[in-house]
């Protein structure tokens, strides 16, 4: 006998886990339908029952699936326990339980039978589902997890078995009925086994015959449910009377809320990642435009805008309360007792202005409230909960527990739960939240009875604090919620509080908002909106938006009390702001410093102390005398320090500094504006002398005026971490934090974002995004006049902006794009960390900030970013990671392991001849800031010849005032006058050749010119950098006055004036040039004196960028440096100097190769040398070094000082297996049988020999093979290039490389010739069965992917094969113009000419012509000459050009007898002799 049966219930568990005791979750059966079948599928019985509802209702969400009202169930269903005694009858008579996911059918009448206290027999059956993954193979419907196939519906298994569509009606019987068809057609087919249904063999025959034809429904009449509780509900309406409310109340409500403003309290940000349009500005200024009292922010489990949106809102209010003063002032200079006929005009007497109504900022969070957050065994999303704060201690309540969402309940999303509430609610307002809040969420989903419950709880932890949040967004889930909230907030005393949820401040800002949600789900727009596979998240209408306060009031006319209670929440709230001054940990310090006043005024008198002393103690070990003009500095330093209140800082930043040295980690010189302090020098913080280089430090800090201190830290990028664990560990892991970024969309990626939501192809949004010019905004485009667009853009970019705003005004799906991203554009698209900034707390983190967590920190984040959190009180340091400084810690280590000299970069002489030298030669490749091609031609001009020139060079080559550059250099060589304004700018110009380089000059200049005082020096460089014109109206006069008083000429002190104002907004921070150029110049220094070195760490400190090694690799030639490929018995994991002073390669730059591998190698080797493959494998760990790495060390080279070939370690005799696979399992047993050291019965080590594999014998392979399996396994070419036997042709006949094809448009009607080969091909077929291909093309640099189709094809295919080398002439054409839009397409390549690039020389060679100068034409060098033409003749033209440098002189002469042939040879030949020449 066969039981097929199915439920209707109230809705789905919470929890699937949950025992069936557990009767809160699950849910209740509504409606139950069984049909009995005996062995051969003949119907025995079918029923079908409603159950009354005993306690509960049937929620809005499971009615609308199933269309079963409480009141249907009342009226037509039997109770519950007469429903149990008729299924426990039938299941007396069935052997197995059948149906469709059965499961959760069994759990449900499991919980039923425990309800009331009857004993769950359903276990003991035999069960058989439809629904399984024999089922999924036999139908294949893709889309299962895990790559599987996904279970079948009712309606797809249906479907699959009989060809006819079966809609799941939701309704038991029906679902019976099919379910029992498909099960018995299952059964006919022998899907399910004998053994599943305890037969004999013969069943399956048997079964057959009483059933050779598809099973068909036996054919019932299903009752339509919805239609029936429909019925039922337009009974009861006509039987009760509705009360409606009359016009005349409506209009007395109407007249009542027009006093009773309107606020709202439920607003998400664009902080509600990627689910909101609105900015924190946006939602302030809109409250403002709507004159409302105040404006709430509720984002989605975080409070990162509550900075951002108080500080907007205050500042509103500040400039509120200014205006007010000046209208009142006005107010009171008027003279009331005017006459008209006196000094006024009208004799009207303006009116007293009246107190601003300022706005309140309320800040909020919508939490994630589960069960427990702490369990993440299961998915619970809780929840949605808007929690207020009343005041500054309610906001660290909330900001307590937007951290603890994040540090202890993130599980999908941050989640709290009640019991953190009950311990953080002081000052905190609730409310019920959206249709995901619990009561409302309850009644859909659950029940009103839980929903009640819920609301019971709320009320009895918040009292008066707690307000239903009731929404009108016409939507028929939140009316029915509606009525049940209107009934709770009665019956419970709870008030109503309207709101609208809002997410976008628009209405027609309601589509971009739907954009923003496919984006973040990955979705297309034209997926519909609903829930399960095949449907897609989003909001049911456009009314999510900032509401005004009449369409709220007319929303809630007729329930006046609901915007009423805005102003009672309103008026709970308290003003305050988050900005505070920075709080600094506490530093312990020796005890004799320590100052008993201190603890009871917070005072710093102790730190003060303890800082003097470590900075005179530094002094006297730094500068051995203190003169009275450093003991000076120092004082007014160290006095600046404590007035600003800021010792501290120095102290903790001393501490850690000492401790990365202790560490070995390598520090920077200093950086910024730190470097011009003298106490930062005497703590080694900083390592330049700031007096010796006239640094200031007023340029860091101020003495006029307080400010925080900032000292930025550069670390070797290697050591940066530890240094961040000490601080870690010294001041405690809930004390220091990073920094999180918000990634927001650029306007290109909300083009491109926009386009694959919107489905445009992809082909189409590439081109919208590459008309936007780099760093500009769509906003900003869309903002300007045609005169402002003009000048902003180049006149290569304003082809495409224009294109651009046309695009916009179109109706096609192109415009459509355009218009939306611009709305999209700066939303928050992601969160991240900050590369270097670190927080450091007095106390736990929390009690200052909110913070979260990153996937890929330990540490915490600070929900705040790196622009607000000094400013909510927060002390930050860059601990930045410089790469140069781990470079130069390498080639120390490099030169101690090959020379055994310790060399200390810190004492470098700074008047090194060769490192001087090295500079005025322009050979800075790999320099830190002086590598570019730019700065080599400045440095072979300028020929630096003293450290002054370099610091000055860092600072000038920069745009603005690069212009600088030619006058600077001709000043320094001698060529142009040098010439100063006035006789007493001498001092401080001079080093700079009379130019203003640095803002430390105008600064020092205003105080020696004009008598500023140091703050006020330092607050003209602010006001001119930033043109800051009120501040600099104001000190011109004084300047001027001071300067002409001490007997300057005022017409030269405005010209002084003029020339700083135009200089300062570009000048730089001296300081900070200074630390970098030392830097360069340590650089500079190694280079010069131990170039191997220098440039193997270099290599290894690129290792992971192949370009960029390339690129060295290219400066070790041109160097003269031998650069060999990895060696077992030579390569460390970086680079590394040989013997024979060779750059050898890094094993770590092969792929593959682990830095395990490269330890075990390297460390078994101190043993002695590899001498064979077998050696090695026999001596190395095989766990770290695997088949992977011995691989690909062979094609790498690894290997090749042995005896053996490439070839012969990766040959396979015919038995699928490589000779390197045979070594590593002989080495493998080796290995066991070292490891056992059997012995023998007599005591002795039995001496296991393993045979050595035999080495088969094999041809080499070619150049090309080798090459190109190095360039599998490193990404670049070892050995060689394979375009080093056409470096002629590639230099003399290719005007182009092929990454210039990557920007045609520059290239539109030329000719390019580029060379190269060819790496990969593919032939194709259009569907018009005409031929075509794409080929990629690799020169020294880079590759290209080519297209070739039609006539010019045919021409050349025979070229494209992979591995040759061609050179080819292409002309660029114009995009072809689109008929329909009038938009040019990309350029097209016209194919003029090919042929292979050994056959260049001969075809393309014309004439040659030798280049001499007169002093060369010597008897020696003619007959040498002669001898070499007389081997190479030929029927190619020679030319001669002889010139005089002096004299300018040049002369042209063809040789009309001799005839050469010019071919690599004869090239090379006179290369050799140092004979320049020119071809063609």
């Amino acid at each position: 006998m066969y039981l097929i049966f199915d439920t209707e219930t109230t809705g789905l568990p919470r929890n699937w886990n949950a025992p069936l005791t557990d009767s809160d979750n699950w849910p209740r059966c509504i409606q139950i339908a069984w049909q009995l079948h005996d062995a051969m599928g003949n119907v025995i019985e079918h029923e079908d029952y409603l159950i009354q509802p005993d306690g509960f209702n049937i929620p809005f969400d499971a009615e609308k699936i199933h269309g079963i009202s409480t009141e249907l169930a009342q009226q037509d269903g039997i109770p519950l326990a007469e429903m149990l005694q008729k299924f426990s009858a039938v299941l007396e008579k069935t052997k197995f339980i059948v149906g469709q996911n059965v499961g959760f059918d069994l759990n449900i009448m499991g919980a039923e039978f425990l309800r009331l206290n009857q004993e769950n027999i359903l276990p003991n059956f035999p069960v058989l589902d439809t629904c399984t993954e024999t089922t999924a193979q036999l139908c294949q419907i893709p889309g299962g997890r895990g790559g599987k196939f996904k279970l079948p519906t009712l309606s797809e298994l249906h479907e699959f078995l009989f060809n006819e569509r079966f809609a799941e009606a939701h309704n038991a019987t029906a679902d019976v009925e099919a379910t029992t068809r498909c099960f018995l057609e299952l059964v006919r087919r022998q899907i399910f086994t004998a053994e599943e249904l305890d037969v004999q063999p013969d069943y399956f025959q048997n079964f057959s015959e009483a059933n050779p034809k598809e099973i068909q429904l036996i054919g019932l009449e299903h009752i339509n449910l919805e239609k029936a509780s429909a019925a039922i509900r337009k009974e009861l309406e006509a039987q009760t009377e509705t009360q409606e409310i009359s016009s005349e109340e409506l209009q007395e409500n109407i007249e009542v809320l027009q006093d009773a403003p309107f606020a709202h309290l439920h607003n998400h940000s664009q902080f509600s990642i990627l689910q909101s349009t609105a900015s924190t500005q946006d939602l302030v200024n809109a409250a403002i435009a709507d004159n409302q009292p105040a404006v709430a922010i509720t984002d989605s489990g975080n409070m990162m805008g509550a900075f951002h949106f108080t500080r907007a809102v205050n500042m509103h209010n500040a400039s509120l309360q200014k205006q007010y003063e000046e209208d009142l002032k006005a107010f009171e200079a008027f003279d009331a007792a005017a006459t008209p006929d006196s000094d006024r005009d009208d004799g009207v007497v303006p009116e007293k202005p009246s107190p601003p109504q300022e706005l309140k900022a309320i800040v909020g969070c919508e939490f994630f409230v589960c069960d427990d957050h702490t369990n993440k065994s299961q998915k619970d999303n809780g929840y949605q909960i808007v929690l207020l704060a009343k005041n500054k201690n309610g906001y660290h309540n909330l900001a307590k527990m937007a951290s603890i969402a994040y540090t202890e309940g993130f599980y999908y999303v941050p989640r709290i739960d009640r019991e953190v509430i009950k311990k953080y609610k002081e000052d905190v307002i609730v409310l019920s939240g959206s249709m995901y809040g619990e009561v409302s969420s309850k009644i859909l989903n659950i029940g009103e009875n839980q929903a009640e419950e819920a609301l019971l709880w709320w009320k009895q932890e918040f009292g008066d604090d707690f307000y239903l949040e009731i929404m009108r967004h016409d939507q028929e889930d939140e009316n029915r919620v509606n009525e049940t909230l209107v009934a709770f907030s009665k019956k419970h005393d709870v008030k109503l509080v309207a709101a609208n949820n809002t997410y976008y401040i628009d209405k027609e800002n309601a589509n971009a908002h739907d954009i923003l949600l496919c984006v973040k789900d990955g979705e297309k727009q034209a997926t519909p909106i609903g829930r399960g596979r095949g449907y897609r998240y989003g909001l049911p209408n456009q009314e999510y938006y900032f509401k005004s306060q009449e369409e709220m009031k007319a929303l809630f006319k007729d329930l006046p009390e609901a915007i009423a209670t805005i102003s009672d929440v309103v008026a709970k709230i308290e003003s305050y702001s988050l900005q505070r001054d920075v709080l600094l940990p506490k530093f312990d310090i020796p005890e004799e410093f320590k100052v008993a006043e201190d603890e009871a005024d917070g005072g710093k008198r102790g730190e003060n102390a303890y800082l003097r002393h470590i900075t005179f103690e530094g002094a006297k070990k730094r500068y051995g005398e203190i003169t009275p003009e450093i003991e000076e500095r120092i004082n007014f330093e160290l006095e600046t320090i404590e007035n600003t209140g800021y010792p501290g800082y120095f102290l903790i930043t001393e501490d850690f500094i000492r401790e990365a040295r202790n560490m070995d980690v390598s520090v920077g010189p200093g950086r910024g504006s730190a470097a011009g302090s003298v106490v930062a020098y005497c703590l080694w913080i900083t390592n330049i002398d700031p007096i010796k280089y006239d640094l200031l430090f007023e340029r860091f800090l101020n003495p006029d005026r307080v400010s925080m201190p900032d000292i930025d830290i550069d670390f070797d990028d290697e050591g940066r971490s530890r240094v961040m664990d000490y601080v870690i560990n010294k001041y405690g892991a809930n004390q220091v934090a990073q920094i999180i970024t918000y990634g927001t969309m650029a306007a290109k990626s909300s083009i491109r974002d926009t386009a694959r939501v919107l489905d445009l192809p992809l082909g189409d949004a590439d081109r919208i995004a590459k008309l936007i010019p780099n760093m500009t905004k769509l906003n900003k485009i869309f903002g300007m006049s045609d005169q402002e667009l003009r000048s902003k853009f180049r006149s290569d970019e304003l082809p495409k902006v224009n294109e651009l705003l046309n695009l916009s005004e179109g109706s096609d799906l192109e415009a459509e794009t355009v218009n939306q991203a611009k709305i999209l554009e700066g939303s928050v698209r992601n969160t991240g960390i900050h590369a270097c900034g670190v927080i450091i707390t007095p106390s736990d983190i929390t009690n200052f900030v909110p913070v979260a967590t990153a996937k890929d920190s330990d540490l915490y984040v600070t929900q705040f970013d790196n622009s607000v959190v000094e400013s909510a009180g927060l002390l930050k340091m860059d601990f930045l990671g410089l790469k140069t400084l781990t470079l130069i810690k390498d080639t120390v280590k490099l030169v101690k392991h090959k020379h055994n000299i310790d060399l200390d970069p810190d004492n470098f002489p700074l008047d090194d001849e060769k490192t001087y030298e090295l500079f005025q030669r322009g050979e800075t490749v790999g320099i830190f800031q002086y590598e570019s091609a730019g700065m080599q031609k400045y440095m072979k001009e300028l020929k630096p010849t003293v450290f002054a020139d370099l610091i000055a060079m860092n600072a000038l080559y920069r745009p603005g005032p690069l212009e600088y550059i030619p006058s600077f250099i001709r000043r320094k060589n001698g060529e142009e006058e040098i010439d100063y304004d006035l006789p007493a700018m001498e001092e401080y110009l001079q080093e700079t050749y009379g130019i203003t380089v640095y803002q430390e000059q105008v600064m020092l200049l205003s105080q020696k010119l004009a008598d500023f005082s140091k703050g006020d020096a330092d607050v003209l460089r602010k006001a001119m950098g930033k043109k800051q014109k009120a501040v600099l109206d104001k000190m011109k006069p004084r300047f001027i006055e001071n300067a002409a008083k001490k007997g300057h000429d005022p017409e030269k002190l405005e010209k002084i004036w003029k020339d700083w104002e135009a200089f300062a907004s570009y000048a730089f921070n001296k300081s900070h040039s200074t630390c970098y150029a030392w830097i360069a110049y340590q650089t500079a220094y190694l280079k010069a004196h131990y170039p191997a070195e220098y440039m193997a760490a270099v290599l290894s400190n690129n290792m992971s960028d192949i370009k960029q090694v390339t690129f060295f690799m290219e400066e070790c030639k041109r160097m003269g440096l031998e650069v060999l490929g990895p060696d077992v018995n030579e390569s460390f994991y970086k680079f590394t100097v040989n013997d024979r002073g060779a750059v050898r390669f890094g094993m770590g730059a092969v792929k593959g190769v682990g830095s395990g591998a490269v330890a075990t190698i390297v460390e078994n080797r101190k043993d002695g040398k590899y001498k064979s493959i077998f050696d090695l494998a026999k001596r190395v760990d095989l766990r770290n070094a695997n088949k992977k790495a011995f691989e690909n060390l062979i094609l790498a080279g690894g290997f090749d000082s042995f005896d053996q070939h490439r070839a012969q370690y990766m040959h396979d005799e015919g038995d699928g297996v490589k000779f390197y696979e045979k070594v590593v399992k002989f080495a493998q047993k080796y290995q066991e049988t070292q490891n056992s050291s059997q012995v023998s019965l007599f005591g002795e080590a039995s001496d296991v020999q393993i045979a050595e594999p035999q080495v088969p014998p094999c041809e080499e392979w070619g150049t090309m093979q080798k090459l190109k399996q190095e360039k599998e396994v490193v990404g670049i070419y070892i050995s060689g290039h394979p375009l080093d036997d056409f470096k002629v042709e590639m230099k003399n006949f290719t005007n182009c490389k092929v990454s210039n094809f990557n920007n045609l448009e520059k290239y539109v009607n030329r000719e390019l010739c580029f060379g190269g080969i060819v790496s990969d091909v593919q032939h194709r077929e259009s569907k018009a069965g005409k031929g075509w291909a794409i080929f990629t093309v690799e020169d020294y640099e880079d590759s290209y992917e080519f297209k070739i189709f039609g006539e010019e094809y045919l021409k050349w295919r025979h070229f494209l094969i992979p591995n040759s080398f061609i050179y080819a002439r292409v002309f660029v054409k114009e995009g072809w113009t689109n008929r329909d839009t009038g938009k040019k397409g990309d350029p097209r390549l016209q194919y003029n000419f090919m042929q292979m690039l050994h056959d260049v020389m001969d075809n393309q060679a014309k004439k040659l012509t030798i280049q001499m100068p007169v002093q060369d034409l010597e008897d020696g060098k003619i007959e040498r000459l002669k001898e070499l033409f007389g081997y190479h003749k030929g029927d190619q033209h020679l030319h001669f050009t002889i010139y005089e440098v002096d004299e300018k002189v040049k002369l042209n002469m063809p040789s009309r007898t001799q005839k050469i042939k010019i071919c690599n040879e004869l090239l090379e030949e006179l290369a050799m002799d140092g004979v320049k020449y020119r071809l063609n």
